[in-house]
């Protein structure tokens, strides 16, 4: 992709709005842009980090069994009624009334909708166990949105469920989506830690959350030698048992025709808050640091000297071997200075950026630069595609 026709509107300085690291960053390197209170759209960089870490996140869920589906985000009050669940949500559910005069709620979970889907289908202890999950938006009505994206009105999560004939399926489950998780959160490049914690309003008899340290963390945990640490929730799991399962009907026969309820349980990820927080681990003073695999592109081309025809041949020689061997290149071809050009690249923290200036390209050698280390070096011109696909494995 070349800057110059894609849409990266690069603030630069801190937006007065912005309170912690991860949202001054993402509103200034033109990642999003707030519409409303707890709403915000996402630009095209931002959306290539939120796709990037939903592919992981679907691979990992694959990979463990899981069957993706796409749930209404719509959903009938009444359903929530029968699961006795209403009370405990009411100040953040967003609801309207059709032009019938029925109630409905904006989906903030999903727990009610896929077990009364469930209900209707499962017939059999032959037809378990089952692992279905969706990638969608909620809708919370949060008394005091803040932080950007890690407390928003409406979000994007990673959501799913299982269905068992008995506790010890579950068990087997639950452990395969644990393990999944603790995968989806390495391959982001986030430090994290478990712990056993409190169901909530989700209910159930054991649940797990997977807590990304943080400094604007709103969660606190406890260290191994006593100490606040400040903590994002990325993910939890929970052990619903029947939790949905016998208020809705959702039950099976068992191998001796008995009438069973299924063992559910549920599975979550913040998919806006693992962008947030490996921001927010993955910075410094000019900017973010990409890991590797849900940075934007892989590597960032600076036209040092547009003007100049040697380098503009250099450049596009290069542009085109790297977009043939699949490598993701974002190609900075603004009539810039080069000191807003290298700015720029730091700040949206593209891994490995690659200069292209005339200063060295009259001796035929092209200037490597690693985000994260900050690290030059120069090589000669024919040899950099190939030293760029060692560096980033390929």
């Amino acid at each position: 992709m070349r800057w110059s026709k894609c849409y990266i509107p690069t603030l630069k300085e801190d937006p007065s709005d912005a309170e912690v690291r991860s949202h001054k960053l993402m509103l200034r390197a033109g990642f999003i842009r707030r519409l409303g209170s707890g709403t915000y759209s996402y630009l095209p960089m931002g959306l290539r980090i939120l796709r990037k870490i939903e592919k992981i996140i679907r691979e990992e869920m694959n990979a463990a069994g899981g069957l993706e589906v796409l749930l209404p985000a719509m959903q009938p009050i009444d359903l929530w009624k029968k699961a006795d669940r209403l009370g405990l949500l009411k100040e953040i559910l967003i609801t309207y009334k059709d032009r019938s005069g029925k109630e409905n709620i904006f989906g903030p979970t999903h727990e009610e909708v896929i077990t009364d889907l469930i209900s209707k289908d499962i017939k059999s202890y032959r037809d378990l166990p089952k692992v279905l999950y969706q990638i969608q938006t909620k809708f919370r009505d949060e008394p005091r949105p803040r932080f950007g994206v890690l407390r928003s009105k409406e979000f994007i999560m990673k959501d799913a469920y299982s269905f068992d004939a008995d506790k010890e399926g579950l068990d087997a489950i639950y452990k395969k989506m644990y393990d999944a998780y603790c995968r989806i959160f390495d391959r982001c490049g986030l430090k994290y830690v478990t712990m056993e914690a409190d169901s909530g309003f989700m209910g159930g008899e054991l649940s797990h959350e997977f807590m990304a340290p943080a400094d604007c963390g709103e969660d606190e945990i406890k260290e191994k030698n006593g100490g606040v640490r400040k903590a994002i929730e990325l993910g939890h799991t929970f052990k619903l048992g029947t939790k949905y399962s016998k208020p809705l009907g959702a039950v099976y026969l068992g191998q001796k025709g008995e009438v069973r309820d299924i063992i559910m349980g549920c599975y979550g990820i913040g998919v806006n808050r693992i962008f947030a927080a490996a921001i927010e681990q993955n910075n410094d003073k000019d900017g973010i640091i990409w890991p590797d695999l849900i940075a934007p592109y892989r590597v960032m081309i600076i036209e040092v000297d547009p003007g100049d025809k040697d380098v503009k041949k250099a450049t596009e020689k290069l542009y085109e071997e790297l977009q043939s061997s699949g490598i993701e290149t974002l190609l900075d071809d603004r009539e810039e200075r080069p000191g807003i050009k290298f700015k720029d690249a730091d700040l949206i923290g593209i891994p490995l950026q690659i200069i292209v200036g005339n200063k060295n390209l009259k001796d035929g050698k092209i200037e490597l630069k690693v985000r994260k280390t900050q690290k030059h070096s120069v090589h000669p011109a024919g040899e950099i595609a190939a030293r760029v696909k060692k560096i980033i494995n390929l």
